[in-house]
């Protein structure tokens, strides 16, 4: 009987290159359909030769203020109400009552960020600040503009959040180691800008027959990648409708400057 011939050692090694081509092409068939399935087909990470480069995302830039704009987005004392005008120099109360030795660290931070004007950091560009007197009550008023960098400004707002909790109540002892109970409590967020924090602080203590009693409003408004801070109070108690006040025309003469604009002039007052 015939048998037939056995394959040659040459076509065995003609064939194993053919059927791995094969298969290759039989995975690369696949893939494509596999890519087509699911709403889409495998492309090169490079455009082709000819075709048009992809736009890059588009980044954005936050607007860098001048000094001359961001005290322009300062309040005045029309904004304020009655009894308002501009300040004639620091409260004699803020070297006495918040001025003190903390041990806790956020409770220090506090007193300290109260005391320097700085509870929402240091700034990234340009600041202005002014100072208004109530002739009335003795309340002092202090308004802060500022560029921050963005993710430091939001740990500041998220920090000043938390202080009610961490911090409600603490003891502040003055260089003639008088010592003081400072009083925090959350107040109302602004409901202007993008973000915000309130606070209400009591400082009471020190020496003397009747001890001193000082009562304080702190708000914080975030529009892009500014800020406006301020401070009301005083002796005789806060008053919380001015504050509000501040809060809401701060944030709008800001927001208008950031938007290129040019809010409405005002009146000369001489920085404090």
């Amino acid at each position: 009987m015939n048998r037939p011939p056995r394959p040659t050692r040459r076509g065995v090694r003609v064939a194993a290159p053919a059927l791995a081509a094969a298969a290759l092409l039989a995975t690369a068939a696949c893939s494509a359909d596999d890519g087509d399935a699911q709403g889409g087909t495998a492309r090169s990470a490079a455009p082709a030769a000819g075709e048009p480069t992809p736009p890059s995302p588009s980044v954005t830039v936050a607007r860098t203020l001048t000094e001359a704009q961001v005290r322009t987005a300062l309040i005045s004392p029309g904004d304020l109400g009655p009894g308002w005008a501009g300040t004639q120099g620091a409260a004699t109360w803020r070297d006495a009552l918040l001025k003190g030795r903390v041990e806790e660290a956020d409770c220090r931070r506090l007193l300290d960020g109260l005391y320097t004007e700085s509870l929402l950091g240091e700034p990234a560009g340009a600041r202005a600040v002014l100072g208004f007197d109530n002739s009335g009550s003795g309340a002092q008023l202090r308004h802060q503009a500022a560029a921050y960098d963005r993710a430091a400004l939001d740990e500041s707002l998220a920090w000043l959040a938390a202080v009610p909790r961490t911090c409600p109540e603490f003891t502040a002892t003055d260089a003639a180691g008088n010592q003081y109970t400072v009083r925090v409590e959350a107040a109302a967020p602004p409901t202007v800008g993008e973000a915000g924090a309130g606070l209400h602080v009591s400082v009471t203590g020190g020496s003397g027959e009747v001890p001193a009693a000082l009562t304080l409003d702190f708000a914080a408004v975030r529009v892009g990648d500014s800020a406006l801070s301020l401070t009301n109070g005083g002796l005789t108690g806060a008053d919380t409708d001015a504050t509000l006040r501040a809060t809401e025309a701060g944030t709008r003469r800001l927001q208008e400057v950031l938007d290129g604009g040019t809010p409405a002039t005002r009146p000369s007052v001489e920085q404090g």
